[in-house]
């Protein structure tokens, strides 16, 4: 197993839990780069996945690691349960998803059975991915037309897509917080879509977190 987290004292505590449930740890780590590089030599069954690390994104980090080597499994373990986040990084091949504030027994149970192979979604979130992937199962010609949308409109709704954060995406894109405001809400009302929720779902379905 590999832990993919910049939080050292929640990352080695989370180490300390695992090992101690018997699970072998071959590295823990504070970024996705550091990951990926060391994921030929490791060859880690599991890893265990935040979301919000430093450089490379939790859901970039996914895809690249699921691309490398499609016998690994992500568990991804956030502190955000949002919709938006746990919709990315399902697209991005995570086969689990599971919220900080869960107990170190589901944890523990979580690790276990994504291992095993099983896909690991609380039952809010279980529901929330599958009508993801029944939407997903539509035909393309059934698909609303998409409308046109300018350079940076696409810029910032391919970010929404991965799961950032409003600010994460004025730092990404060197504008402001309004700026960044203003063109969700432009894409919204050209969509005629109603939140961030859906406007990720709305990208996710046009494939732009490719």
């Amino acid at each position: 197993m590999l832990i993919v987290d910049d939080h050292p004292i929640w990352r080695d505590a989370v180490e300390r839990d695992l090992r101690a449930a018997g699970f072998d740890v071959v590295a823990a780590v504070a970024d996705g780069e550091t990951a990926l590089r060391l994921l030929p030599a490791l060859r880690p069954d599991v890893v265990l996945m935040d979301l919000q690390l430093p450089g490379m994104s939790g859901v970039d980090a996914t895809a690249s690691i699921v691309a490398a080597d499609s016998s690994v499994r992500v568990l991804v373990l956030s502190s955000s349960g949002e919709d938006v986040h746990v919709l990315s990084a399902a697209k991005a091949g995570a086969r689990g998803y599971l919220v900080k504030s869960a107990s170190s027994a589901e944890l523990v149970d979580a690790v276990q059975r994504t291992a095993d192979g099983q896909a690991v979604f609380s039952p809010g979130l279980a529901a929330l991915v599958l009508g993801e992937y029944r939407r997903l199962a539509v035909a393309p010609a059934e698909r609303d037309t998409a409308p046109a949308l300018t350079e940076r409109e696409t810029e910032v709704l391919r970010l929404v897509a991965k799961g950032l954060t409003a600010r994460q995406i004025a730092d990404e894109l060197v504008v402001s917080h309004r700026t960044v405001q203003n063109h969700v809400q432009n894409t919204l009302r050209k969509l005629q879509l109603h939140n961030k929720v859906e406007l990720a779902r709305w990208a996710i379905e046009q494939g732009m977190t490719e």
